[in-house]
């Protein structure tokens, strides 16, 4: 394969408009061309970009790596950060690329989800912002355009005073997420995202509205939160989990997620 490696951004987007594969940390790339899954020719390396590495303010740049969201991230994000794989993941791997690959199990979706984060996407022909739940259409599906890449997440102007994330799987570490969820408290209202438990990151909207109307949730409210939670999913059966098993831990795993932040 040819690889291309641009340093502005501008070259890379005209790399990739003639029909280069992106790649910024390899993570997922590199896997599926190791099984034989993909077989690019053009290759366009994102790696001596400056730009895409830029961390300031609401806005992280696509070519951040978990690593750097591990220590300078809000909060749960940086919480999600520290789940995925192991150290030398975390170096390479970025947020454009786990993005980009559009996994129902990307750790760092939920967050995105629960503070309505957008998505800067860049061409030759110029930039757009869509919000999260425009840009995730499927499994493994965005709305990107064939000739864009992502340059950026756009955080909003202020994030919730206490946001906290979760993740279940088959063992503590280095797992890809049976169900993953963020949950956020800012005065009353509260907003429930979760991964693992749909074709696409999802909000339980009808919990959010129904704990949202409750200054002081008592036991029994927690309770109808954790069972609306769990009617909202619709999650699978698969070789990591039941649907019948992810319906429960999303109710529990987001009580929890409250509980901490109302303490």
């Amino acid at each position: 394969m040819n690889v291309h490696h641009p340093t502005t951004f501008d070259e890379a987007l005209a790399a990739k408009a003639a029909g280069a594969v992106p790649l910024a940390g390899g993570t997922d790339l590199m896997v599926e061309v190791n099984f034989g899954h993909a077989r690019p020719t053009e290759v366009v390396s994102l790696r001596r970009i400056d730009e895409v590495k830029e961390f300031e303010g609401r806005r992280i740049g696509s070519g951040v790596s978990w690593r750097r969201i591990e220590n300078h991230g809000p909060r749960a994000l940086a919480q999600a950060a520290r789940t995925v794989g192991s150290p030398q993941i975390r170096n390479a791997g970025t947020i454009g690329g786990n993005l980009a690959t559009a996994s129902p199990a990307g750790d760092g979706h939920p967050f995105l989800a629960a503070v309505d984060a957008q998505i800067e996407l860049a061409s030759v022909d110029g930039r757009r912002t869509i919000p999260w739940d425009e840009f995730f259409v499927g499994v493994k599906k965005t709305s990107m355009a064939d000739d864009e890449l992502i340059s950026a997440v756009v955080l909003p102007d202020s994030l919730p005073e206490r946001h906290e994330f979760g993740k279940i799987g088959v063992r503590n570490a280095m797992v890809i997420s049976t169900v993953c969820a963020v949950v956020t408290r800012d005065d009353q209202r509260t907003t429930v995202a979760l991964g693992s438990v749909a074709p696409t990151p999802m909000r339980a909207r009808r919990a959010e509205e129904m704990i949202s109307a409750v200054s002081n949730p008592s036991d029994k409210d927690l309770a109808e939160f954790q069972r609306l939670v769990s009617d909202e999913v619709r999650p699978i059966t698969d070789h990591r989990s039941t649907e019948e098993y992810r319906r429960h831990a999303a109710g529990v795993l987001s009580r929890r997620l409250l509980e901490r932040c109302l303490r």
